[in-house]
């Protein structure tokens, strides 16, 4: 540990330790002269002499000291290196922190905003695992050991896996066992086609029957243009040439989303980017925004000579993956997201010396009021 001052100038302020000086050495202690008889047959030579007097030298002391404490105050004195390096155990909420061992003289936090001790109330969950491990590695002093115990399982987990500043024990509460998570619902598909469109239902017709559980009907349903939207249509397939009415682009304002056969068109907010490309790299489709929603237009006629891909074995997934695309994976092991090593240590802010210092400055200041209002104030010896 190395004390520091961030502001040397604030030093300047050693100067007023002369205004108490000046009035101590001008104040003189009251004093009378008492004439009495023997005087009178005493001969008088006077021999003056003058020298240097300091009345109350205590009181001088604390005031001299009162505003040196002071100068270095404005100093802003601090202290590099003093950060807590006792090793750290944070564990996430909702986990038993009594049932796990530590090291001795370990500090045990919750891994939670803020980091509070594991004496206080047990916080509710807040920020994702791995932005709260991080924050904690950048807390730390470099070299501080730190362990963190989860539960098996993640659900907020990161695209990847965090990098930190240095190594961490990464424990679960219990063995991580097997866990199947439920597949996503394939989407239901409403068609809508005008004269020139039914013959490419059929395409997705059989994407909707391999969607489909063994004996189960498959979700479609396709009808003609002017058939209103189903309430709880989410996905449009529109086979026609023509611009859709303006309920249906209000539909997709709110959220819905629709794929346009070739030609058709509807006013975006975002101009469209290519999603889907074939191997040539020629589009075959783009995605544009339009308020909440989402536009699919399709550059090629649905037809097997226009379009091969109508054929193709993964044209179902594709056709899933378009109009309803998985979100990104934040349900894992968290065996598997251990963090990684490599980051640059973060450097630690110094101790600020400044609340001390202002509660020594209060206990001197207090000293020097007594001594200055006390009853009895004698002359300096």
């Amino acid at each position: 540990m190395s004390p520091a001052l961030l502001f040397p100038a604030g030093l300047a302020a050693l100067a007023a330790v002369l205004i108490p000086l000046v009035i101590h050495i001008a104040r003189r202690t009251e004093s009378r002269t008492v004439n009495f008889a023997a005087l009178a047959w005493l001969e008088e030579r006077p021999k003056p002499r003058r020298r240097l007097r300091l009345d109350e030298l205590w009181l001088l002391a604390f005031r001299l000291l009162l505003l040196t404490l002071i100068a270095v105050g404005l100093a802003q004195p601090v202290l590099w290196g003093a950060a807590d390096r006792r090793p750290v155990v944070a564990v996430a909420p909702g986990l038993d922190s009594s049932s796990y061992e530590t090291a001795e003289g370990a500090r045990r936090v919750w891994l939670a905003p803020g980091f509070p001790e594991i004496g206080q109330a047990a916080p509710t969950a807040g920020g994702t695992t791995a932005s709260l491990v991080r924050q904690l590695d950048a807390e730390l002093a470099p070299g501080t050991p730190l362990e963190v115990i989860l539960p098996p399982i993640l659900n907020d987990a990161d695209a990847q896996r965090p990098i930190l500043s240095r190594p961490v024990g990464w424990r679960t509460a219990t063995p991580a066992t097997e866990t199947e998570l439920e597949a996503p619902a394939p989407p239901a598909l409403t068609v809508r086609f005008g004269p020139d469109g039914e013959a490419a239902v059929r395409y997705f017709r059989a994407a909707a029957t391999a969607w489909a559980e063994a004996d189960a009907e498959p979700g479609i349903v396709a009808e003609p243009v002017a058939a209103p939207l189903p309430r709880d249509a989410r996905h449009l397939i529109w086979l026609d040439a023509s611009t859709p009415p303006a309920q249906i682009v209000d539909w997709v304002r709110r959220g819905g989303t629709i794929m346009l056969a070739e030609g058709a068109r509807v006013p975006l907010d975002v101009a469209p980017r290519p999603v889907w490309s074939d191997a040539e790299g020629l589009p075959i489709a783009a995605l544009g925004r339009l308020d909440q929603g989402r536009v699919i237009q399709l550059d090629r006629a649905l037809t097997p000579e226009a379009m091969p891909q109508l054929l193709d074995p993964d044209f179902p997934d594709r056709l899933a993956g378009l109009l309803a695309p998985a979100p990104d994976p934040m349900r894992v092991a968290a065996t598997d997201h251990a963090p990684l090593t490599g980051a640059a240590p973060y450097e630690q802010p110094p101790l600020d010396l400044r609340p001390w210092l202002a509660l020594l400055i209060a206990l001197v200041f207090g000293a020097e009021r007594w001594l200055a209002t006390r009853r009895v104030r004698g002359p300096a010896p």
